[in-house]
């Protein structure tokens, strides 16, 4: 009997060069990054959800959007930032969304969300740096508030 398998490569295609990523040691420096790679056009309007892969070094790898939803929430499928996190072969993450309200205050929901992934980033061994809410006037910092 034949039996048909999948063959899972596990690959990493990167089209920037590491030296050349920036180096983030604060959430300001994060907030930057984010803001400049952020849709303008959807800051206020639908809430995101993203992550910030870093290397060893704190060199952002890449950023991934990990969901786009309505005007006051969106779905965070933690599988898919761990997975992603590990395709990357990151060493730590930061995570990030926005309030199209402009209220950066997290909601208890973004608590638990936060508890939740660094627990299972300790599993991983994946650090889970920060949690950052972002809108156009500025930012919430899990680690600047001693919360993470």
């Amino acid at each position: 009997m034949e039996f048909k398998i999948s063959e899972i490569e596990l690959i990493n295609k990167s089209n920037v060069s590491t030296k050349l990523a920036p180096i983030v040691l604060t959430s300001l420096e994060v907030y930057d990054v984010l803001y400049e790679h952020w849709d303008k056009g959807k800051i206020e309007f639908i809430e995101q959800f993203k992550i910030v892969l870093l290397n060893k070094a704190n060199r952002i790898i890449g950023i991934m959007e990990v969901s786009s939803g309505g005007t006051s929430s969106t779905i965070v499928d933690t599988k898919l930032v761990f997975v992603s996190a590990l395709k990357a072969n990151a060493h730590a993450i930061i995570l990030a969304h926005n309030h199209p309200s402009g209220v950066v205050k997290p909601s208890e929901h973004d608590n638990r969300l936060t508890r939740k992934m660094r627990e299972i980033g300790t599993l991983l061994e994946i650090r889970v740096l920060d949690h950052l809410i972002i809108s156009n006037d500025g930012y919430f910092s899990y680690s600047d508030e001693g919360l993470i």
